[in-house]
């Protein structure tokens, strides 16, 4: 397989990776034919999947809005995945010029991309970084250099969570962060779920597809998500399937357990 110009060479394009597979259900073009492939079987056994990400992506916008609308201008945007149109910056952006974003992602194709599209954009920058890594995120010099942690700062983790298995103890993942925060800081998360299709055995097929990544699935319930937010104080509606976060008409949430995603936002009292 010919490796494209925008390939880094550090990475294994024979290996599915979970932000490409991302990016091909979005409709990007940054991925590669084993990504499509396990993409591809994905959507075979759960057809949903590109309405999964789509609905995602939506929620993703909304939050932001809602944030900066509540008086955030510091957004720390952990697995931010390859760039596609609507990302935290430029929504952040369009509301509010001073604010300051910076996207975490361990994919090196993720992060190539993402510097090349915010160039030499003053309030956003990008590092290659864990999840799994708090601290190191934390005291990355591009972290400290736009992000002041005396003041409020949204950390977002959209469609990642489920990544995460629980040997990976993502509730220290979670302290880690919370601990950095000061008060008026939020949290957002989603992550899937399969509380609305738990006996059709879509479940098993997706986790034996993402098997072949370097991030099998963990799923989780609506209260083990709810968990994470330890800590902070709910934002409403709370806990919810993504379509039905504050949804921008009512025709928006219909058969919103489609999207499989339940998400929310916490805010840090004090």
């Amino acid at each position: 397989m010919q490796r494209p110009d925008w390939a880094p060479d550090t990475i294994d394009i024979e290996r599915p990776s979970v932000a490409r597979m991302y990016d091909y259900y979005l409709g990007g073009s940054h991925n590669f034919a084993a990504d499509r492939a396990a993409a591809r079987a994905m959507m075979e056994a759960v057809p949903d999947a590109p309405l999964m990400a789509q609905a995602n992506r939506a929620f993703l916008r909304r939050v932001v809005q809602f944030l900066v609308d509540s008086g955030v201008r510091q957004f720390l945007d952990i697995g931010s995945g390859i760039p596609t149109v609507g990302n935290v910056h430029e929504i952040a952006h369009r509301i509010a010029p001073d604010a300051r974003v910076v996207y975490v992602d361990v994919d090196p194709v993720a992060v190539a991309h993402s510097r090349e599209i915010l160039g030499d954009n003053p309030g956003a920058t990008v590092i290659q970084e864990d999840l799994r890594r708090p601290p190191a995120i934390l005291a990355h010099p591009e972290v400290t250099r736009l992000i002041d942690f005396s003041q409020p700062v949204a950390v977002m983790i959209v469609a990642v969570l489920h990544f995460i298995p629980d040997s990976d103890r993502p509730e220290e993942i979670l302290r880690t962060l919370r601990a950095a925060l000061a008060p008026g800081s939020y949290l957002v998360l989603s992550q899937a779920s399969d509380e609305s299709r738990g006996h059709t055995g879509e479940r098993a097929e997706a986790e034996r597809v993402y098997r072949r990544t370097d991030n099998p699935l963990s799923i989780r319930d609506r209260a083990e998500l709810t968990a994470f937010f330890d800590g902070f104080e709910p934002v409403e509606p709370g806990v919810v399937w993504v379509p039905q976060w504050r949804p921008e008409t009512a025709e928006s949430a219909e058969d919103a357990e489609r999207a499989v995603f339940i998400g929310g936002v916490g805010r840090l009292g004090g």
